[in-house]
Parts: C-alpha cells; structure tokens; sequence
C-alpha cells in the first residue's frame, strides 16, 4: 500500500507540475484534484502540502529559467483599464457657458511580488497639465479631453511604490507602504478625497480578525503635499483611521469607522506651489497685499483638523430583479467637522446603493445627497466631479466659472450595467448648487453635469 500510493504521489505530482507550467487554469484544476485525493482519503493534508509546495517550487524555477527573472521574484502582475466618456456641464445661469467634452482615462499597473513578503509596484496613467499650474498635472483626476487637433496625449507617473507585509498569520496583518500608491482611506462619498488622488509619503496599515465575523483595522499615514525650497516647513497631512468591518450573518454586514486628519504648514500651499483645482475654502490674502482679488487669492484662511466617520449597512437577498447572483443593498452616509474652524466647518452625505456591477450580467445604481460646507476639509483632494458653477470668484473659489471642490451641495446618481466582465457601460448625473454664493444678495449657482461612459478592464 505505501508502495502504490508513493507511486500515485509521483505521477500526481508529475501532472501538476505540468499542468502548473502550461497554464494557471491548470494549475488550479491539479489544486481541486488534490483536494479531492484528500477528501476521499487517499492522500494525507500533509501529503498534499507537500505536493502543492513541490509544484509551486519546480514551477517558479521553470519560469526563472525562462524569463530570466531573478529567484527572488515571486510572480507578475499587468492590469489596467480603459475608459471612454461624454462629459456634459449646464448651469442656470444665462451667461455660463454650456461645454460638451468627449474624454478618455487610461491606467496601466505593473506589480512585482518578491520573497520575504515584499511588493514592487508602478502605475501609468492619462494626464494633462492644470492650466493654472501647467508644470504639474491634475492630482485628482486622470481624465484627459480631446482635442488640440489630435494632438499627442500626456501620459503621468500615477504610482511608485514599495510594499512590505512582514506579518500575515491569518489572525494579524501589518502592511507598510512607501512612495506614491493607491489611496489607503476608505471614504464611500465625494467629501473627503477624490478616487484618482494617489497620496506621496508612507502609510502603516494593521488588521486582526476579532473572531469569524469581526475585523478591526487600523491605519496611520503621512502625505507630504508639497517640498518648499526656501522654507523648511514643509506641508504635510497626516492622518489616523480605525474601522470595524462586520459580518452577522450570511445576508447582513456592516462597516463603521472614524479618521482624524490634519494639514500642517498650510500657509505653503500658496496656488503657485500646489495645483490649484479645487474651489470652496475661504482665503487669504498674501502677506502685504493690498485689496487682494480673486486672482491674488493664496492659502487657505483655515487650518484643518477635520474628523472624518462613516457607516454602512447590507443586506444581501438571494436574488434580485435582472439580477443573476445575491442582491445586495446599502445603505449609508459619513460626516466631516473640522475643529480649527469656527464657521463652515461641516459636512455630510447620505445615500444607498442597489446591486453591485463587476460581473457580467450585474448591475448597479448608486444615489447620493451631499452638503460640504466651504471650511470642513481642503478643497484640493475633494472630489473632481462634484462642483458648481461660481458666477465671481472671491472669496471662496480663487477663479469663477465650474469649480470642484467644497462649499457645494447636491445630489448624484449612477447606473451601471456590464455587459462582460470586462466591459461595463454607466450613466451618472449630478445636481448641485452652491452653499454660499459669492456675491451680495447671491445669485442662481444650480448647476448640471451628465456623464455617458463605458469602462474597458484588462
């Protein structure tokens, strides 16, 4: 018997190897045929392990051989997507003018996952200059528009990172990032930053599973938001989040948490240093200067040390309409209040969202009530989209026209629909006005913005 079932283990262990080398898919069926072998009782767990560590071990030596690819490089990873949009802005006011804009975004991703628990990552992405500070990109958005006579398109280092997780026993994580990556704060709405920002700087990030249903987390970051040559105080955001990711049952789920973030330094985030995006924070003048207007506007008149929570509920139905998996539906909202501010220093969102697009056949609808008012957190990493129309400019935008960023209220809804895995078409419309109006008597800031969109995954 140890004789025949030795044998089996070379001949299984042989068809997995090959099967490892021809192709990943393969490889997965030799996994669920060993486990298998195991519930049948011909091959031991331990037996099995062995198989699976043999496999992975030949396997990577195969691929190092033929790549050329160092040992110590673990596996590769490209991924990527591609979006094409129609962007429409309107606004009431008879002298705005109405813009129609065809737009595309583009992201590619390389990943290099090396031994001991290391990860390499890099990210292009579209990008244009912000015509205000034209030597530097829009940080928070990587759309870019057509035009110019065709001309050439800009490309942008998106991200630049490393990666360590020297601890990931099933019960506790740590993570330490460092460089330029995907933004570790989780935020479900438009206030607090926008999805395409990718911070610069580090971030420690811990995890440990309470029991089967309950997982805490933990994070804490500093973002340098610019180097000032001439000055050494440097700005910087740093920031703590804690959250609580639950799970009742199979149909219920819930996530709450809270963050504290603060910007230090800020008189150094002068329009000339940074990009200058966004609109909303109250401003202040240049030292020395006289009658400022809203082209001198610099800093903003508020430090921020804005508290940030949010919560949201699931519930999962076995099934829903046109929908071929388990329904689920959220609902939510989060709530911003920043304490170094007296006045204008709040902010909120509600809403809920229907089904959950990804899959083909899946689909979504997304609705959400926003109220960010001018003070509660800066107006530079706020969501891109989410503007209105400013009439003048002073004292709250530092330029008229569609300005993102706070002092904004309003409503936003979406529905997507994907037709593959890989391709989903959406429609979004956004409704918002303006919470104070810079002007006596104010004026009629209700504005419109539609996008008509579809999303290619690679």
């Amino acid at each position: 018997m140890k004789h025949s079932l030795g044998t089996l283990r070379t001949v299984l262990a042989t068809g997995v190897l090959l099967a490892g080398a021809a192709h990943t898919m393969n490889a997965q069926s030799a996994d669920a045929l060993i486990d298998k072998l195991v519930d049948k009782g011909i091959l031991t767990v331990k037996e099995a392990n062995d198989l699976r560590e043999e496999a992975d071990k030949n396997f990577t030596q195969a691929y190092s051989t033929k790549s050329g690819l160092p040992d110590w490089v673990t596996s590769m990873r490209l991924n990527g997507d591609l979006r094409l949009r129609y962007d429409r802005i309107t606004a009431d006011d008879p002298a705005f003018v109405e813009r129609d804009r065809f737009r595309y975004r583009l992201r590619f991703g390389f990943t290099a996952v090396l031994k001991d628990n290391w990860e390499v990552g890099i990210g292009l992405t579209s990008t244009e200059g912000t015509g205000q500070n034209s030597s530097a990109a829009d940080p928070i958005s990587n759309n870019q528009s057509f035009g110019d006579n065709g001309a050439k398109k800009a490309i942008g280092l998106d991200k630049v990172y490393v990666k360590w997780m020297p601890v990931n026993n099933g019960t506790w994580t740590a993570t330490s990032t460092l460089g330029k990556f995907g933004n570790p704060i989780v935020f479900p709405s438009t206030m607090l930053f926008d999805k395409d920002y990718t911070p610069e700087g580090f971030a420690q990030e811990f995890s440990v599973n309470l029991d089967e249903r309950h997982t805490l987390r933990g994070l804490g970051a500093a973002f340098i938001l610019d180097e000032v040559s001439g000055d050494t105080r440097d700005p910087y955001m740093f920031v703590g989040q804690g959250r609580l990711d639950s799970k009742w049952s199979p149909k219920v789920s819930t996530s709450i948490g809270a963050a504290l973030l603060s910007i230090v330094n800020r008189t150094n985030l002068g329009n000339a240093a940074i990009p200058n995006i966004g609109g909303g924070n109250t401003r202040m003048p240049p030292a020395g200067a006289a009658g400022a207007t809203a082209t001198n506007l610099a800093y903003p008149a508020t430090a921020f040390s804005t508290l940030y929570t949010d919560a949201t509920a699931t519930y999962t139905f076995e099934k829903g309409p046109l929908y071929n998996a388990p329904f689920p539906i959220s609902i939510g909202g989060d709530y911003l209040h920043n304490f170094a501010a007296d006045t204008d220093n709040q902010g909120y969102s509600l809403g809920f969202t229907i089904g959950k697009a990804g899959k083909k056949g899946l689909w979504e609808i997304i609705y959400r009530y926003t109220d960010f008012q001018a003070d509660a957190w800066f107006e530079e990493v706020a969501e891109s989209d989410f503007g209105a129309n400013y009439k003048f400019a002073a004292p709250f935008a530092g330029a008229s026209g569609y300005r993102s960023g706070s002092n904004i209220r309003g409503h936003w809804i979406k529905g997507t629909y994907n037709f593959y895995d890989s391709l989903s078409f959406s429609i979004a419309y956004f409704l918002t006005d303006l919470i104070n109006e810079p002007a006596p008597g104010g004026y009629d800031s209700g504005t419109g913005r539609l996008f008509v969109e579809a999303v290619w995954k690679y």
